[in-house]
């Protein structure tokens, strides 16, 4: 099968996506109740998620403005993490502290990530790519919440699978069943193999070379693929198509943390 060439957004393509997904969540929010329990994270309401998004959005900051570190930044550095007065100016105050940390770093500048694990680099550009996730994942939450889910736009979809992949999955542990391989095929022309063996999980676009056969295959477009990584949408059923070892699924489904 012939996949198509890796979409790689540029880091300004992905300071418009942060700004843009945050602008979608806000803007559902404002028609949803505040108090309505979000199905994507049902222990938090819809003035919950604005919250965690902005407090996120301000501790990237300031870990991005920290430069190089071996420790994420105290609490007392995360000026304004917490809301205060309206929620939804405050928030967007919150993009803004983020994209202006991102602007005057760059995207090469050093800074400390949770990821170094899984062997992406721990700068500027990597947390600008984790954030279009953040924003995009949320914002879904809060559209669902308002009663009218969008999918992801497929350039978000395809760059966040990509990055859950070889981040979420390279920074496990060793996976705790038998070594496997299972292939996620998007609509949009890009797949991935993710090996899975007692080292942890890496992850080859396209098809790797030698190894096991492919033990189960999931598919769908790169919005629905993405929100079954993150529990959103189920992985034995529709919207998702999957072929080959039903279990091997389930147990990948469990595995990894939402992050």
């Amino acid at each position: 099968m012939t996949t198509a060439r890796f979409p790689e957004p540029s880091f300004g393509d992905r300071l418009e996506l942060i700004e843009d997904r945050s602008a979608a969540l806000r803007a559902a929010a404002a028609v949803a109740d505040p108090l309505a329990r979000v199905p994507g994270c049902p222990d938090w309401s819809v003035r919950d998620l604005v919250a965690h998004l902005g407090g996120v959005q301000r501790f990237w900051a300031a870990t991005v403005a920290a430069g190089p570190a071996l420790l994420p930044p105290a609490d007392d550095a995360v000026p304004g993490r917490e809301p205060d007065g309206d929620l939804l100016p405050w928030s967007a105050q919150s993009t803004l502290v983020l994209l202006d940390a991102l602007k005057a770093a760059g995207a090469d500048a050093m800074c400390w990530t949770w990821w170094a694990e899984s062997g992406t680099p721990a700068t500027a550009g990597a947390v600008a790519r984790h954030q279009v996730q953040e924003a995009a994942v949320h914002a879904r939450d809060a559209q669902e919440t308002a009663g009218a889910p969008q999918p992801l736009p497929a350039a978000v979809a395809v760059d966040a699978v990509d990055e859950f992949l070889h981040v979420g999955f390279g920074s496990m542990d060793g996976w705790p069943h038998a070594p496997a391989r299972v292939r996620l095929v998007c609509d949009e022309g890009v797949a991935w193999t993710l090996i899975l063996d007692e080292t942890g999980a890496s992850t080859v676009r396209g098809v790797p070379g030698r190894g096991p056969d492919v033990g189960a295959t999931i598919s769908g477009t790169a919005s629905d693929l993405l929100l079954g990584l993150y529990r959103r949408a189920p992985w034995d059923g529709d919207p998702l198509r999957v072929t080959g070892d039903a279990e091997l699924v389930r147990q990948l489904a469990v595995w990894p943390p939402l992050g």
